[in-house]
């Protein structure tokens, strides 16, 4: 991969904000419905957000969705994911998606790489 994550995953949060923007002003009350799903889905309880975002980054990469993946990662890294975490949850990966899965999973790494986090 030659592009940067890192433009990459900023690109897709310029646009993302221009969506929500849009939403708010011309749908406020679905914009109001995401963002309490989302709220909701990703507090701690049972399983703390940090576990619950690197299932999310593993979904988001058997899907192949890099705009997922790349917020996944941006925020299980925020909430203190570890490399070994990482690491374990791109194994989970593997193990469902085989090669194809370690494919995705390179997105990951070079994130994780250009923030020093690698």
């Amino acid at each position: 991969m030659d592009e940067s994550q890192i433009e990459l995953n900023e690109n897709r949060k310029k646009h993302l904000d221009l969506l929500e923007e849009a939403v708010k002003a011309e749908m406020p009350e679905l914009a109001d419905g995401v963002t309490r799903v989302w709220k909701a889905a990703y507090a701690d309880g049972a399983l703390s957000a940090k576990v619950k975002r690197l299932m999310a980054l593993a979904l988001a990469l058997g899907t192949g969705c890099r705009n997922c993946v790349l917020a996944q990662t941006e925020l299980a890294a925020e909430q203190g994911a570890t490399k070994r975490e990482f690491l374990e949850a791109l194994a989970v990966v593997l193990s469902m998606r085989g090669t194809t899965g370690i494919a995705e999973s390179l997105r990951v790494v070079q994130y994780l790489d250009e923030h020093g986090k690698w």
